[in-house]
């Protein structure tokens, strides 16, 4: 059989025939070579979704990396033991097809996708980050994608978590001399990208934005796409639109920022007034606490979304109360018989036997209405993410009317304010608008000064 494969980009362009690494891939490549090497202990490849980084790091690189380490161990975790079989299977899938090429094979019987071993002895396991390595040592570790939404990049229990495992758990299988590569797309400052940088443990960062800035890697002029064979400017401007700020920094050029309290950016959103109707819901968040001196309860907050044929969406209406329970259910009746039932409303439904018989009670007084109930899962600034993208691109619009303030008050406060109510309704009509068709009349909506 063969001997050592010299180069890193040789073997990828053997495996991906007919394709052909492009530009970042083969800086990427001369890396990972440097890391085999041993030039670098510690590697981070900070690279956007769709750039193709998972290919090379966790399929290429380890089946190159055991012919080059003959006898070695490779350890890859993802933030789910699915995903790092899947890449195994992808690994074990190369060695089978190309043995004679990487100059060993699969040792007989082997046929699990996250647990092999090849025939000069080079093993290869697969895990979920926080999953089990008793009794397993790594020459090579590949940390692909350790956090998988933002829901657990917001989570500071999550985050705690997966630091812990990589301190206590990982680092403490490595054998003398052992390499770490870590590639993800950021998420959060305080992700395990994040924490590593901080610790300032040696470690090698390659970082490629989506668009170029000033220094860049490749040597791009600022605002060049990255893959612009794959995507180009053009429609990578299109995807910031449409994702917002936030997201766009964390996810497409890997310098997530900080919350600064206001999620929501109020001077994006203008206040219109509309010519015509739009296809809209109703979303309610319920309190059952009537007003009282000295306290200052929750909010019924009853809040209809439009959505415009542009992609855009509009606050037609918002209904504020503090009442006790008949005074909330008979503000949802009159609420709903002023809409129309043309217009579906959303409630949540609470835990128990308790919450299944309101929604049960209200669906039979809204008879001849569509009622879509569902329980709250998820953080309140997770599930408020998706509509503030929006807003931040500028997609979030409000219908000039007397609860224009109160609203705007509480998004600009939103996450530290006194109350969320409003936002938890948003929240609400978001998710059962996006689930909908957009519409198909074309509207006119002069923006009028605030």
């Amino acid at each position: 059989m063969a001997g050592p494969l010299l180069r890193l980009s040789e073997w990828a362009k053997t495996a991906l025939a007919p394709l052909a690494p492009a530009a970042h891939h083969l800086h990427l490549l001369a890396k990972l070579e440097q890391l085999e090497a041993g030039e670098t202990d510690r590697l981070m490849v900070l690279m956007p979704p769709g750039s193709a980084k998972s290919t090379y790091v966790s399929v290429l690189f380890p089946a190159w990396w055991l012919n080059r380490q003959r006898g070695s161990a490779v350890i890859t975790a993802c933030h789910t033991a699915d995903l790092a079989e899947h890449f195994g299977r992808q690994v074990r899938r190369l060695v089978a097809d190309h043995a004679q090429v990487l100059g060993y094979g699969l040792a007989a019987g082997d046929r699990a996708a996250g647990r092999w071993t090849t025939t000069d002895g080079g093993t290869y396991f697969a895990t979920g980050v926080r999953g089990p390595l008793t009794g397993r040592r790594a020459d090579l570790v590949v940390i692909d994608d350790p956090i998988k939404s933002h829901a657990e990049a917001d989570s500071a229990v999550y985050r705690d978590h997966t630091w812990n495992w990589f301190r206590s758990d990982l680092v403490t299988r490595l054998r003398p001399g052992a390499r770490i590569v870590v590639v993800m797309t950021r998420w959060h400052p305080d992700d395990l990208g994040g924490r590593l940088l901080e610790a300032d443990d040696g470690w090698t960062v390659l970082r490629l934005p989506a668009l170029a800035e000033a220094d860049d890697p490749l040597g791009r002029t600022p605002g060049e796409a990255l893959w612009p064979e794959w995507e180009d400017r053009a429609a990578l401007e299109r995807k910031r639109a449409l994702v917002g700020g936030r997201v766009w920094s964390a996810l497409f050029q890997q310098s997530p920022r900080r919350d600064d309290g206001s999620l929501f950016p109020i001077g994006r959103i203008d206040v219109v007034e509309a010519e015509a109707e739009l296809p809209s819901v109703r979303a309610w968040d319920l309190a059952a606490t009537a007003d009282s001196d000295g306290r200052d309860p929750d909010w019924t907050v009853g809040l209809r979304l439009g959505r415009e044929l542009s992609g855009r969406f509009m606050v037609l209406d918002v209904v504020r109360l503090r009442g006790g329970p008949h005074e909330v259910e008979e503000a949802i009746v009159a609420t709903a018989h002023q809409d129309g039932r043309a217009v579906p409303i959303g409630l949540p439904q609470d835990p128990g036997q308790a919450g299944k018989h309101q929604v049960a009670w209200l669906t039979a007084r809204l008879a001849g209405h569509r009622v879509v109930a569902s329980p709250e899962t998820g953080a309140k600034l997770t599930r408020a993410l998706p509509v503030a993208a929006q807003a931040e691109a500028g997609n979030l619009r409000l219908l000039r009317g007397g609860w224009n303030r109160a609203l705007l008050e509480e998004l600009r406060d939103f996450p530290h304010g006194r109350k969320d109510d409003q936002v938890d309704a948003l929240s609400r009509a978001f998710s059962m608008l996006t689930d909908a068709p957009p519409p198909t009349r074309r509207l006119h909506l002069p923006i009028m000064s605030r």
